[in-house]
């Protein structure tokens, strides 16, 4: 069987956070917040007041909280939770960037979604922030060379969160996954920072190609559910996917695109989509 190699649609420098000290975000603020909220939550809530111990008001990082989050939902009979857990926290703690990455991403959701009252919330509920954190240790574990245990995670993650983000995708930070259910993100897929992405998107590849053969998308991109971007194309800086799109050409920077297959339908009216969340097309019509 012959597998032709796609090319690359652009050799444009990726904007993806590497761990820089952060500016727009305090992750020491944000976790004190998380443990504030948490022990208002379990005075308020009884039933919950276990989980929150165990998750949140027993650890000292967040790194710890977010490693005993996810083993608590993602642990099974392959690999329970005592093994999971460790695993998971060595990972976070001995990665200051993704830790960074995890910060802004909670950071990113309380800013967009009006629905999140703080950043506890997705923590505890979100399934986008819970599988985009989990792909993050995955995605260590696949540049360490522990590729299986890597895929591994992907598919239990897939199965529980129905998000599914191959390890080997390269993700900035600043990223929704709002609602995320059935996401998909290929291999070779590279999501620059701060996009936001609706349910039901998928990034994904055309035929047998192998190489870089899943999407680009440059940082400030809407990408409206249920829109399908597939090939090595490349959606420019702050560009808007209307809701349902097929995408099989490359998006313009601050261009809106929409309809099967998509096409450009106006400029993109905010300075960055991604952040204003404004689901309509130019010319007034819902994405």
């Amino acid at each position: 069987m012959e597998h032709k190699k796609q090319i690359n649609a652009s050799a444009k420098a990726e904007n993806i956070c590497h761990g820089e000290a952060p500016t727009d975000v305090d992750p020491d603020q944000i976790w004190a917040d998380i443990r504030e909220a948490a022990i208002t939550m379990a005075a308020d809530e009884s039933h919950l007041r276990h989980m929150l111990e165990d998750v949140v008001i027993s650890r000292d990082s967040l790194a710890e909280s977010l490693a005993a989050r996810l083993a608590r939902r993602l642990s099974r009979e392959d690999m329970q939770r005592g093994e999971l857990e460790p695993l998971l926290c060595g990972l976070l703690m001995e990665h200051d960037a993704v830790m960074l990455s995890v910060a802004r991403d909670m950071a990113a959701i309380v800013d967009r979604d009006p629905a999140c009252q703080s950043a506890l919330e997705p923590l505890l509920f979100y399934k986008g922030f819970l599988a985009i954190s989990a792909y993050r240790v995955a995605h260590c574990l696949w540049n360490a060379g522990r590729k299986p245990l890597a895929l591994y995670l992907q598919s239990i993650v897939s199965e529980i969160f129905a998000v599914d983000i191959h390890p080997a995708a390269r993700i900035g930070c600043g990223i929704l996954l709002d609602h995320a259910t059935s996401v998909v993100v290929g291999e070779t897929s590279i999501i620059e920072d701060n996009v936001s992405i609706l349910h039901e998107v998928t990034l994904g590849g055309t035929g047998k190609v192998t190489g870089d053969r899943h999407p680009v998308v440059r940082s400030g991109v809407l990408i409206g559910a249920g829109s399908k971007i597939l090939g090595r194309v490349e959606i420019g800086e702050c560009a808007k996917i209307g809701a349902g799109s097929v995408v099989l050409d490359d998006v313009p920077a601050h261009k809106t695109v929409a309809g099967v297959p998509a096409v450009i339908v106006g400029e993109s009216s905010e300075g960055s989509p991604a952040l204003d969340m404004n689901q309509r097309l130019s010319e007034g019509n819902a994405i």
